[in-house]
């Protein structure tokens, strides 16, 4: 199929329509939903249905790129400090040396292999780079895969996957692009990346916290009049933080990250527009990112490295992975369960992709084989450990119950999916509402009241909750039919309230 500008924003668009609504049997399969993201693009590539001819690898590195902003950006920006905060050297070790040990132990288990199953043999150095390129979890697979299926987990265990698999992209990349320095000039020495390593982080860390400050300020002091802008600006801060500290010899990825995780805890104008932005476009970078790569990865190519890449999967999940993480984490106390837990959750997906075509611009001479490998590590990955993670946390006892689970409000909206808008009404001093239990407001039951948010925490709440004077009440409600209904039983204007919301 020729691929003309009306062709690929028809095509594009029909792909978008078609994982949203795969993703609704994916959830009833129990199937990963990036897996069906994926298939969508290898079913319209070249050797599926619409034989779409896509090789174009710098586009997907582009496309790549601009997804990990937005993904890592979100990441940071919904994770609460209080609760990583007491994880935070557990997440940091994770990040970096347990990428470390990963890439290293998986590259040295690839040379020793790949004279026995491929037709020339590795380098040292080739194998180190294939190790480091698969060496992070995968901050889309991790985040998505958690806060889709509503998973509760004991003992600190859900921040410590998310602020690893947030933070160590940076890592990842800094260990692909030295590799494949290595590989074009196997004489210099390894000490020799050292300084580039502490450039890279260093200025990542500074650039990261210090643009996300001054953003916090311009965005407080701006008065932009309309709420639907400030996302805009939001955006356009997180790419000049990226682009600024690449610039300037800084790891753009970390630099990304710390700065959503920042903003994400500083009172900000228009802070829910924001996050509902981010929220959204990071769910459709995810896809987008997915979809690309589906197209791009040619399946005929995977057949000759199954058993292969089947070895190199195994060795990671079984071995590199979980050595990795018992020595990062021998210095804090901790159950054998948790250990084997996190372990478990080492999800590969889009970015060892995304890095994978580092080695293909670079025009190395195994580029093609190292993609295909990586693809199917990711594939694996994502479809056997994204698909067991309930299984494996009841295994481990390390699941909570549900009556004690602590409820977020991305988790109840998602729980409560048919409805499929969110409200935030504060209750004034002199309301109806006021006093009452939430159970005598009588809420019609096309809208609910998913959370409270009163002095800056959540509530769950119960049909006993008193609603009280300034409460936030996130409503889900189906229709506008029902919107008016809530506002009409709580006796306020909703267009009085909507236009004053436009005003702050």
């Amino acid at each position: 199929m020729q691929l003309t500008v009306e062709n690929i924003i028809l095509i594009g668009s029909i792909l978008l329509i078609i994982s949203i609504l795969a993703k609704r049997v994916s959830s009833r399969l129990s199937v990963p939903s990036l897996i069906i993201f994926l298939a969508v693009g290898m079913l319209a590539g070249s050797d599926g249905i619409l034989k779409i001819e896509f090789e174009n690898y710098k586009a997907t590195q582009f496309i790549g790129v601009i997804a990990l902003n937005f993904i890592l950006f979100n990441g940071g920006f919904s994770t609460n400090w209080k609760s990583v905060k007491p994880i935070l050297w557990q997440g940091v070790i994770l990040s970096t040396l347990g990428v470390f040990l990963t890439a290293v132990g998986l590259g040295t288990f690839i040379w020793w292999i790949s004279d026995l199953y491929l037709e020339e043999g590795l380098s040292i150095y080739e194998s180190l780079l294939l190790g480091s390129i698969v060496s992070s979890t995968d901050a889309a697979a991790v985040f998505s895969i958690l806060r889709s299926k509503g998973l509760a987990l004991k003992s600190q265990i859900k921040p410590t996957l998310e602020l690893e698999s947030g933070s160590n992209d940076p890592m990842a990349y800094f260990l692909t692009i030295a590799f494949i320095g290595f590989v074009q000039n196997p004489d210099q020495s390894l000490l020799s990346f050292i300084p580039f390593f502490l450039q890279q982080i260093g200025i990542g860390a500074v650039c990261g916290i210090l643009f996300a400050y001054l953003a916090k300020k311009l965005i407080n002091v701006l008065n932009l009049g309309f709420g639907g802008v400030y996302p805009v600006l939001a955006i356009g801060i997180m790419f000049f933080v990226f682009s600024a500290t690449d610039f300037i010899g800084g790891n753009g990825f970390l630099a990304v990250y710390l700065a959503g995780l920042y903003l994400g805890n500083q009172n900000l104008a228009n802070k829910q527009t924001i996050t509902n932005m981010f929220d959204g476009s990071a769910w459709m970078m995810q896809i987008v990112l997915f979809i690309t790569l589906g197209l791009l990865v040619n399946p005929s190519g995977l057949v000759p490295i199954v058993g292969f890449g089947l070895l190199v999967s195994a060795f990671l999940i079984i071995a590199a992975r979980p050595i990795g993480v018992l020595i990062c984490l021998l210095p804090f106390k901790m159950s054998a369960q948790r250990r084997a837990y996190i372990s478990w959750v080492g999800l590969r997906g889009a970015v060892p992709i995304v890095f994978a075509t580092y080695p293909l611009m670079a025009g190395l001479e195994n580029a093609d084989l190292f993609f295909n490998v990586v693809f199917f590590v990711s594939l694996t990955s994502v479809l056997l450990q994204g698909s067991t993670i309930p299984i494996v946390a009841r295994w481990l006892n390390l699941s909570l119950p549900m009556e004690n689970r602590s409820t977020s409000p991305v988790d109840v909206i998602q729980t409560h999916g048919a409805h499929s808008f969110a409200r935030e009404i504060i209750i004034p001093e002199d309301n109806y509402a006021v006093g009452k239990q939430v159970s005598e407001l009588n809420f019609p039951q096309s809208g609910i009241i998913a959370m409270i948010s009163r002095n800056d925490q959540f509530i769950t709440p119960k049909g006993t909750t008193v609603v009280q004077p300034k409460d936030m009440l996130i409503v889900l409600y189906e229709n506008d039919e029902a919107l008016d209904e809530v506002y009409q039983l709580l006796g306020m204007n909703r267009a009085y309230e909507e236009y004053k919301a436009n005003m702050d």
